[in-house]
């Protein structure tokens, strides 16, 4: 049998924490033999992470494959399922072979659970093969691996933050996740910062205002890890920040393409990359939501946050359907004489668990506000500290905190290809 370290078949969802990679912007043909292995195909077709990519899915197998791309150029990817047994894959691919292109990377999906019929394939060229049924998540892994580069760093995690409503305190709960991670993880982390006229960063760590956002967002089509290390102000060791300059002394337009270019920019090359998003809903607000890796909805106990939440939630599952789902914080909470929703009536209303409550606690936080100071520098045994502490540990699956130190078919397929069709 096949061991999961060669031909991989149909799981789960991965795991909370599991990082799939973006495809690139690659043409992608599927060509299945089986009803189940096209619905998989459409569904990871869909997910967030295929967004840039062309997808092209028909039946008919290798024989269709092998008969269209006679008079037609093959994809970047290929992907052909199979269910005949190992003589008859070998002699399908034979066939495939005379019209494929050597730069052409081909995925064969078959129904023999075969380490030595995998062991044959790839020792001729095919980029992977994959046993049937299969699930969308691990279709898109297999296709984010192809373009992967082995000595690259690994792609850093989005995790978006937003509030219900304004004043619900979602960017104090992100800068303090945000300076856990760096400090007490270890791990390079970066807030982006994207409230260009209210965003509070700066002054939360008591820095001076910058235009590294704003220079980001004129000029998308340059950015990459380069430029963006350079548009950045350092808090730490290992603790970045991103923001703009604050004020309503011009008129700002965000445009999705910018938001996009400044994600794939910054997490090349950061492990951990926490956004903190204005209590808006524009387009672009709603695609860094889309594309992040987990999203921290924050709410506080009344019923315009339950409301707003709701709706919240329903759109990223719906949208998200191979993602977690996100976490829901309820802030300031036992708010003297003030009518509150119960935490377990609040999640249950949504339709999920409260991932953390955190007390109100009005001294500690303003205190650690008006110093430009995170929570755990002044009160790290508080209640709130606590909570936070938890809410990091979901986020970044660690249980517990560590601290940080100071400071194509190529071998048959190209002796055929110089008889065969090219570009």
């Amino acid at each position: 049998m096949v061991d999961q370290a060669t031909a991989t078949s149909a799981r789960p969802t991965g795991s909370d924490n599991a990082l799939v990679a973006f495809i690139p912007r690659v043409n992608i043909q599927a060509f299945c033999d089986d009803q189940r292995t096209a619905e998989a195909m459409q569904a990871a077709a869909t997910d967030r992470r295929m967004t840039r990519a062309h997808v092209s899915i028909q039946l008919g197998g290798i024989k269709a494959a092998a008969q269209l791309y006679q008079s037609n150029a093959t994809p970047d990817v290929l992907l052909v399922e199979t269910k005949g047994a190992r003589d008859v894959i070998v002699s399908q691919l034979m066939e495939l072979a005379a019209v494929c292109q050597p730069d052409t990377k081909v995925i064969v999906i078959g129904h023999v659970n075969d380490v030595t019929l995998y062991r044959e394939l790839i020792k001729q060229g095919v980029s992977e093969y994959m046993v049937a049924p299969l699930h969308q998540l691990q279709i898109i892994e297999t296709i984010a691996g192809l373009y992967s580069d082995p000595s690259a760093a690994p792609v850093g995690k989005v995790i978006a933050f937003i509030g219900a409503k304004g004043g619900v305190g979602s960017s104090t709960i992100a800068h303090n996740v945000a300076w856990l991670m760096a400090n007490r993880y270890a791990t390079e982390t970066v807030i982006v910062d994207f409230d260009l006229a209210y965003g509070t960063a700066g002054l939360n760590f008591n820095q001076e205002s910058t235009s590294g956002m704003l220079d980001a967002i004129a000029q998308p089509e340059r950015l990459d890890a380069t430029l963006i290390d350079r548009l950045l102000t350092k808090l730490g060791d290992k603790l970045s920040l991103l923001s703009g300059p604050g004020g309503v002394d011009r008129d700002i337009v965000i445009e999705t393409r910018a938001v996009e270019a400044i994600l794939a920019a910054v997490r090349s090359s950061i492990p951990n990359v926490v956004l903190d998003l204005p209590n808006l809903w524009t387009p672009w607000v709603k695609f860094a939501l889309l594309q992040a890796d987990k999203v921290v909805i924050t709410a506080t106990p009344d019923l315009a946050s339950l409301r707003n939440t709701k709706n919240f939630f329903d759109m990223l599952k719906q949208s998200r359907p191979n993602d977690a789902l996100p976490l829901i914080v309820l802030n300031q909470f036992g708010v003297p004489k003030r009518p509150e929703i119960p935490a377990d009536e609040f999640g249950k209303a949504i339709g999920t668990e409260i991932a953390c409550v955190i007390p109100l606690d009005p001294f500690t936080f303003g205190t650690a506000q008006s110093n430009g100071q995170m929570l755990f520098e002044i009160a790290a045994k508080s209640k709130a500290a606590d909570a936070l502490t938890r809410l990091a540990q979901m986020i970044t699956g660690t249980e517990r905190l560590t601290l940080a130190p100071k400071s194509g078919l190529s071998s048959v397929f190209s002796k055929l290809s110089m008889g065969g069709k090219r570009k």
